[in-house]
């Protein structure tokens, strides 16, 4: 996929009612650690498939063929160009999340559920105190950041950190010693990072993401299904369960802190 391909990807994604991801498209045509594919048949745009490299780890997603071509190996086709992408620049871990109906396709080229995500709602606030301890990112905080991160996901993502954390985008928990408790970074497309391996520090992170939203407006968390005493003290407090998913992994096993995740940049980039 190259960015010629945006506009027309973007337009078969919205007419499939997958939304509009021209921003999310536009940012992996040209990010260095993004390998992208599209598969195309009479001169038309007929599938997608994206892997996102973290270090020894990538990730498979926005696995798409068009209604027309599904249930004829596009869908297969895709993921394997984006696993030998992977392969060949050295990854032993791949990961991936499974809607129902492609869960039988990656299980039949190896990838085995690991676990599940549980996606939440809570409606925002419209005002409230926020902890003291929550403030904007700054850049001296990146190193901080990615060791958070990367103890909690088994993965090196400091190129997505370093792509998105900016004042506007990111705030981070400060301990009173000055060390880091959690983070959120915002991707320009929505969706958020959330990193803490304290559930109080991340239950503050995700209290401020709700203040000022308005109880209109919907704030949301994804937790992985290990992660069941956080799970449990946020359905008590208001959130409710919107959708699940299953994780599956293929490859090596992941050194990771699940407990410590309470939300994703999005499913086809960890």
């Amino acid at each position: 996929m190259t960015p010629a391909d945006v506009e027309p990807v973007a337009t078969a994604f919205l007419g499939d009612d997958w939304g509009d991801r021209r921003g999310f498209l536009a940012f992996v045509t040209t990010h260095q650690e993004a390998l992208p594919f599209v598969a195309e048949a009479n001169g038309a745009i007929i599938g997608t498939s994206v892997a996102s490299l973290h270090g020894s780890v990538a990730w498979i997603g926005m696995v798409w063929v068009h209604p027309d071509w599904r249930r004829r190996g596009v869908g297969t086709e895709l993921t394997r160009a984006a696993i030998d992408a992977t392969d060949s620049v050295g990854c032993r871990t791949l990961v991936l999340v499974a809607t129902e109906a492609g869960r039988p396709l990656y299980e039949g080229i190896g990838f085995e559920v690991q676990t599940w995500y549980r996606i939440l709602e809570a409606p925002g606030l419209d005002d409230g105190p926020i902890d003291p301890r929550i403030r904007p990112y700054r850049a001296s905080d990146l190193a901080a950041l990615r060791a958070l991160d990367a103890a909690a996901t088994g993965e090196d993502r400091g190129h997505l950190l370093a792509a998105f954390a900016t004042a506007a985008s990111t705030r981070v928990l400060e301990h009173t010693d000055g060390t880091l408790g959690g983070f959120v970074v915002r991707a320009p497309w929505g969706g958020g990072a959330t990193i803490a391996p304290l559930r109080e520090d991340a239950e503050a992170i995700l209290h401020s993401r709700r203040v000022g939203r308005g109880p209109r407006q919907r704030v949301r968390a994804g937790l992985v299904a290990a992660n069941q005493t956080g799970l449990d003290r946020l359905l008590a407090t208001g959130w409710t369960e919107a959708w699940r998913a299953p994780r599956l992994i293929r490859g090596d096993a992941l050194a990771w802190q699940p407990e410590a995740i309470w939300g994703q940049f999005n499913h086809a980039l960890g």
